[in-house]
């Protein structure tokens, strides 16, 4: 308990968490557990954050929509945003990693698009500042849509259809079919994709019988242990950077000596092995787990957040607590009515095999 306290309080000092990290010996009455809560912790709005420089107007929601499930962005015509972060489940694959171009696989799992708005940035490594950069990256990357970035607007200008949405959301351009406008588009749908009204965020609310007993128990824990050093905020995650393996790294499974995490992008020494932070929210529907995706239980991955960040050994029990609590972050899931998409014409781009 003295350890996973103290890595907590460093870890929070170092990373700009909260610093408030443990209860006392007895169990925290239900004031003081609320109060905690709310002091680490913030309620997922129902209504998406604006993005800056990217006025999100339904003309604009409505075409991002469409490019996001159109795998026409694809060379292969086959694969699509949604394919690799599904909305029908919490966002993500449920691969460990995601199958691209020509059955090619990344080279990590992919991260939930769900509350992704709420990330201070976007990829496992933090390269892309916002969902706006990001959205770009799978569409020319050559293992995953790999259409070359001049084939982006050359495409969908070959679906006529695609004209009028396009000129209505970026009304006034001479020239609106781009690929920044693609990425604009897409950013402003993916911004919706919010998880509201988790039973956890019922609870920071004041509705105190939103948390079941194990739940509320696996709250103190969370807290207790730790893991609120990294995990808290709106997106419990999502807004930092923190080493896999503070206090124990795990195996090359899990840790691959090829993968350097953040330090690719800034070439850092301190940034090896450094990796965001990944969100908590619906974290019972993301599976499998890590940025490997190579662990499918959820209170295998618990167990081990225990040892590697924390340096504790939780018990069975207590793994289970906290586990019961990570099943209240679910929140409600957006209902999408999938979009009728443009159709081909004769003088359409053809798909690459």
């Amino acid at each position: 308990m003295l350890l996973s306290r103290v890595v907590c309080l460093i870890s929070g000092i170092a990373l700009g968490a909260p610093a408030v990290c443990s209860f006392a010996q007895t169990p925290p009455s239900p004031e003081k557990l609320l109060a905690a809560a709310r002091q680490n912790f913030s309620v997922v709005p129902p209504a998406p954050l604006p993005l800056p420089n990217n006025p999100g107007t339904p003309a604009k929601v409505a075409l991002g929509k469409m490019l996001f499930f159109d795998p026409r962005l694809s060379a292969s015509h086959q694969i699509s945003c949604n394919s690799c972060h599904n909305v029908g489940l919490g966002g993500v694959d449920a691969q460990s990693t995601s199958l691209g171009h020509r059955w090619q696989h990344g080279g990590r799992n992919a991260p939930t698009v769900l509350n992704a708005v709420f990330n201070k940035a976007q990829f496992w490594d933090g390269r892309a500042k916002d969902l706006e950069q990001q959205a770009g990256g799978p569409v020319v990357n050559p293992v995953e849509m790999a259409s070359p970035q001049a084939h982006v607007p050359e495409q969908l200008k070959s679906i006529p259809g695609y004209l009028a949405p396009f000129t209505r959301a970026f009304p006034g351009e001479k020239d609106p079919i781009t690929l920044a406008n693609v990425q604009k588009a897409i950013a402003v749908f993916e911004a919706t994709l919010v998880t509201p009204n988790a039973p956890f965020d019922r609870y920071l609310k004041g509705q105190m019988t939103a948390l079941s007993p194990a739940q509320k128990e696996g709250l103190a824990l969370f807290i207790d242990k730790g893991c609120v050093a990294c995990h808290g905020g709106m997106n419990i995650g999502g807004g930092q950077y923190a080493p896999f393996g503070v206090v124990e790294k795990p195996g090359a499974e899990l840790l691959p000596p090829g993968d350097v995490g953040r330090f690719a992008v800034t070439n850092t020494a301190s940034d090896k092995y450094v990796y965001k932070v990944p969100t908590l929210r619906n974290i019972a529907l993301t599976g499998p787990y890590f940025h490997t995706g190579k662990v499918w239980d959820l209170r295998q991955a618990v167990a081990i957040m225990g040892t590697s960040q924390l340096g504790s050994q939780l018990t069975g029990a207590e793994i289970d607590r906290i586990t019961d609590f990570l099943q209240s972050l679910t929140g409600d899931q957006p209902q999408i009515v999938y979009p009728i998409l443009p159709p081909n014409v004769a003088s359409t781009t053809r798909p690459q095999p």
